[in-house]
């Protein structure tokens, strides 16, 4: 079956990936301003979401991967009260994501809320048969054995991140998967050069 026409869920590690971005953003000299698809140290997007780019579309780019896509999540944590935890949800709903957003303690960098609540909802939804394709962004190894998990299910995983190792994708990581999709080139074009 053509991969375009795979149903497939996102399952977004919006800590990682947030840390991950802002770092990549500081090193090439980006421009994150914060508003609907950012949130310093909480949540980061692409402000002008393209289909997700796959190696082996002549553009690209595939336009008809998002007609399969059934759901994306993001999860994140944030201090604050739960006002502000309802504000980051709402923030992540109005682009477009089912919100998994937990309340950490001040200092603490992740929460391990984020890491659980994932790993559990992909292998839900992979038992519940789903999808057949699950991208997951993430570069931390300790996905891993999620990844085997799911595998084991029948079920594709790619990974969409950042594609050096100095960006945080673990080798682990991507040899686990069944495919990577480097992120680089577009979160470069969707955010611009500061000034």
């Amino acid at each position: 079956m053509p991969y375009t026409e795979r149903k497939w869920m996102l399952f977004v590690d919006g800590e990682n990936f947030t840390i991950r971005g802002q770092k990549n953003a500081s090193e090439n000299n980006l421009s994150l301003k914060e508003g609907p698809y950012f949130k310093k140290d909480v949540f980061l997007w692409m402000p002008n979401p393209r289909p997700l780019a796959h190696p082996s579309c002549p553009t690209g780019e595939v336009g008809a991967l998002e007609a399969t896509g059934l759901r994306a999540y993001y999860y994140t944590s944030v201090v604050g009260t739960e006002e502000t935890v309802r504000s980051v949800e709402e923030s992540l709903w109005k682009i477009g994501f089912t919100p998994k957003v937990f309340k950490k303690p001040s200092g603490d960098r992740k929460s391990k809320g984020v890491d659980i609540a994932l790993a559990t909802d992909m292998l839900t939804h992979a038992f519940q048969d789903h999808f057949e394709v699950a991208i997951l962004v993430a570069g931390d190894a300790d996905y891993g054995p999620l990844i085997g998990r799911v595998k084991s299910l029948g079920k594709l995983v790619w990974i969409w991140f950042f594609n050096k190792k100095e960006d945080g994708l673990s080798p682990e990581l991507r040899l686990a998967s069944d495919l990577l999709i480097p992120i680089d080139n577009q979160f470069t074009r969707e955010w611009p050069a500061k000034s």
